[in-house]
């Protein structure tokens, strides 16, 4: 029983937080990306629990979580981190965050060096004044509720294009249905962090693994939002950083190649030497 997913509530001043535990040993925090929840680890916290006490929240704003009193900054993100290691007891933790995850995990690591051992940022760029626009205009439109039902069917359709099965589409469709009539906190806050991103970046210490799926990029090079040069780039602004690809890896890539990432990431968490 001791992979057995708990679930719980953490009390805040601007709302609860919720959560999934599961697993004995060395802390590993998941941290998800929008619109999404701690839904997308669903198949990877079982295998990452045989080794790991592994916690998954969902951030202010996103699934289970409270809609937060304003919209939230990156570095209110990583407080309500500290705020939950916190009440768990955890003094350090590994963190893995993915796309909005990832820029609040490397924040935790940047502004609380002592509470962070090792990191892994998976799907994370680096965008143009451009992009950053089109990013707002595009988040903006699609979490706009229509009185005709008219934004359900786009929303279907653009994860039809990366879900493995329609189980799998529905489950994803359901979790951003629950961010939809509310602002874009993710989308939002990563676009306010892009002008610290470097300096933030290079402030960050403990060993790092950047995550980049290939078919991830692509879609975002095709839609113009990031290009894989500017996510290279990434890990060299970090000191102890160093990057690996996920061949077929889409944004979905956390549930659908649940075993391949487990082993990655289980193979940089139990190294001594990662240089």
């Amino acid at each position: 029983m001791k992979n057995l997913v708990k679930k719980a509530f953490l009390d805040t001043e601007d709302g609860q937080i919720f959560y999934k535990i599961a697993g004995e040993g060395k802390p590993l925090l998941l941290l998800h990306r929008s619109p999404q929840s701690s839904d997308e680890f669903r198949k990877l916290i079982p295998l990452l629990a045989a080794n790991h006490r592994v916690i998954a929240m969902d951030m202010m704003g996103f699934g289970n979580s409270d809609k937060p009193p304003r919209i939230y900054a990156v570095a209110d993100y990583a407080k309500t981190v500290i705020a939950l290691l916190d009440e768990l007891g955890i003094t350090t933790t590994n963190i893995l965050g993915n796309h909005t995850g990832a820029y609040v995990a490397a924040e935790v690591a940047a502004a609380y060096p002592e509470r962070v051992e090792k990191l892994i940022l998976s799907n994370v760029d680096k965008f143009s004044d451009q992009e950053k626009d089109t990013i707002l205009n595009s988040y903006a439109e699609k979490f706009q509720i229509k009185a005709d039902g008219g934004h359900l069917l786009p929303r279907w359709l653009v994860y039809s294009k990366y879900a493995s099965s329609p189980e799998f589409n529905h489950r994803c469709f359901l979790e951003e249905l629950k961010c939809h009539g509310h602002p874009a906190y993710g989308p939002l806050a990563v676009v306010d962090y892009l002008s610290c991103l470097d300096a933030r970046f290079r402030l960050i210490k403990c060993p790092t693994l950047v995550l980049s799926g290939t078919e991830d990029i692509k879609e975002l090079e095709r839609l113009g939002l990031a290009t894989a040069e500017n996510r290279r780039l990434i890990s060299q602004l970090i000191p102890h950083g160093k990057i690996t690809e996920i061949l077929g890896g889409t944004v979905c890539m956390m549930n659908q190649m649940a075993e391949e990432i487990s082993q990655v990431v289980l193979e940089f968490l139990n190294a001594v030497d990662i240089q």
